[in-house]
């Protein structure tokens, strides 16, 4: 069992994923592995292993909450799920041919910006009306899903590269190119997610890469990840859409530089 200390930690790397995902529909893994390795001594894929279930209990309070709410498309998120478990393992088969500091601290130089410019610009959507704009119902035409399963596994791949950012990808895929409305944008990327997370949660327990220690780790931070993802969901619910845009930036910029002092360090 784990120490008074170790537990805290762990609470506290729950928290913060629950939270995150809440309010982004993203995945906690570039928050929980790096705490993992770094305060608990956990090597990266023991880390990985039990962030991802933890992303599971992240998902599943995240993506009821939005589908109460009819901010789910989940039909659409299960085609750009399968997509990107199907592309994260060809992005895999090739991500020991770039050195993994190369590859974090990238993605980290990628969030900032991305991030500072969202905090300040907020997503930018074309008016209703226009030909591009998000209607208040997604449409779901066969062409829809081949396009949004041609899409997940495309970001399949870069997360498969990177070893973590399919999340944010998902977000910024279902805002800029399928134009979804933020809220909804958010509860279906966190749906993707919990197909994601759990494929991978099963792929790393069958690979003896997530042990009964591990699960316990990911149970006693879902205790507070359950608590701190409806909290950030009602959060998410209950702002502008303006106002989600900006949040999610300064989480984006934020992510990017915790990257990126981690991998540089």
């Amino acid at each position: 069992m784990p120490s008074a200390l170790d537990t805290l930690f762990i609470l506290l790397a729950g928290a913060l994923a629950g939270i995150t995902t809440g309010i982004m529909g993203g995945s906690g893994v570039m928050i929980v592995v790096p705490m993992l390795t770094t305060l608990l001594g956990y090597t990266s894929q023991e880390a990985i292993g039990s962030s991802l279930l933890i992303d599971v209990i992240a998902t599943v309070v995240t993506s009821f909450f939005y589908w109460r709410h009819g901010n789910l498309e989940l039909k659409a998120g299960v085609w750009i799920g399968i997509g990107s478990i199907a592309g994260a393992q060809l992005g895999s088969f090739f991500a020991d041919l770039v050195p993994s500091v190369a590859m974090g601290s990238a993605f980290g130089f990628f969030l900032l910006p991305m991030g500072l410019f969202i905090a300040i610009k907020g997503f930018s959507r074309p008016p209703v009306g226009t030909p591009s704009a998000a209607p208040s119902e997604v449409n779901t035409s066969l062409s829809d899903y081949l396009r949004a399963l041609g899409l997940g596994f495309a970001i399949g791949i870069f997360s498969g590269l990177f070893g973590a950012g399919g999340g944010v990808m998902f977000l910024l895929v279902l805002v800029l190119v399928l134009h979804y409305p933020l809220h909804k944008a958010v509860g279906t990327s966190s749906f993707i997610m919990l197909i994601t997370a759990g494929s991978g949660s099963l792929g790393y327990f069958l690979h003896g890469n997530l042990s009964t220690h591990q699960m316990a780790t990911s149970l006693i931070a879902g205790v507070m990840t359950a608590v701190t993802a409806g909290l950030g969901s009602r959060i998410a619910h209950y702002v502008s859409e303006k106002t989600l845009s900006r949040i999610i930036g300064v989480i984006f910029a934020a992510l990017g530089v915790m990257m990126i002092s981690l991998q540089l360090a």
